[in-house]
């Protein structure tokens, strides 16, 4: 097995980053429901410039025929070969407090080493605390706020955010694995799993990477301006009930769901123990396959907002 210091390349031209700050993580992979993390990796990197400090390398860490890179073919020649990026970044937030941001594809190969090598670079720069993101389809209501999970030793987050808490078995992501090897380093650690509805799990739904940023807001303490998503959000939400409303067997989809959640949130609000079934139970309703395949459809055959609007 590679050494960890074999695994990236610390860039010559690099930022100096000062010690005592938030590491936030953001890996794609093997669960993305509603592409939260995609999508708050494309605004981070879009919107707030990112510094790269060390660049992981990918042909150490990557299955190039499982996540082929992307070349551009322009009529008879190849002018550009854009292989993924797994790095650390220096990033600055809306006021310009900064903050470390380790994202990218999530390591196909030595995950053990890998995380050796970001528990190095926590105690290197004396970061103060660990925070990472992912989102998993569950048969919720897009009309009630996204719920979330929590796990990790950040008892106020868990005990303010966490409203589904099972005690289950699940195959791990190499971000389990950070927050494992984390946490027995004696870091702060806190994981939020994002509950996306999951009939629009398929989807690029702007409401999960409004919730993700904001679960970093969260726990690191920093500020973004999430403006322009919220109108993206509104734009898509609108598309979305224009469908459910000509559609019965996806209203009353929608109803059952909005029915069991608001019933599992009571139970929670009175102290009782609401059952983790309570959000899992999908047997009296219909096949959600076909119905998020039905309603991808209809959002990719939607105008945009710009076409929607006269010349």
């Amino acid at each position: 097995m590679p050494a960890p210091r074999d695994l990236f390349e610390r860039l010559a031209d690099a930022p100096v980053v000062p010690g005592g700050l938030p590491l936030v993580v953001l890996l794609t992979g093997f669960t993305d429901a509603g592409g939260a993390v995609s999508g708050a990796i494309d605004y981070i990197r879009e919107d707030l410039d990112p510094r790269p400090v060390a660049v992981f390398s990918n042909d150490v860490l990557l299955d190039y025929r499982a996540r082929r890179p992307i070349v551009t073919f322009d009529k008879d020649h190849l002018t550009e070969f854009r292989p993924p990026r797994l790095e650390l970044s220096l990033v600055h937030d809306a006021l310009g407090q900064p903050f470390l941001l380790l994202s990218g594809y999530e390591p196909d190969f030595v995950w053990e080493a890998f995380a050796d090598a970001v528990v190095a670079f926590a105690r290197e720069f004396d970061v103060t605390g660990l925070t990472w993101v992912h989102a998993i389809a569950m048969p919720v209501p897009h009309t009630r706020g996204l719920g979330v999970t929590v796990s990790g030793n950040r008892s106020e987050l868990i005990a303010a955010q966490s409203i589904w808490q099972p005690r289950t078995q699940v195959p791990a992501t190499a971000g389990h694995l950070l927050e494992f090897r984390a946490t027995e380093a004696g870091m702060l650690v806190a994981g939020f799993v994002l509950l996306i509805p999951h009939y629009l799990a398929e989807t690029d739904y702007p409401a999960a990477t409004l919730s993700a940023i904001d679960r970093i807001a969260s726990s690191t303490g920093r500020v973004f301006d999430l403006d322009g998503l919220r109108r993206e959000n509104m734009e898509y939400l609108g598309k979305v009930d224009e469908q459910i409303v000509a559609n019965d067997e996806l209203a009353r989809m929608v109803t059952g769901l909005e029915e069991r959640y608001d019933a599992y949130i009571a139970n929670l609000s009175g102290g009782a123990e609401a059952s983790s079934t309570g959000l899992l139970h999908e047997s009296d309703l219909p096949s959600a396959d076909e119905l998020a395949a039905e309603l991808e459809r209809y959002l990719a055959t939607r105008p945009n907002g710009d076409e929607d609007k006269p010349n």
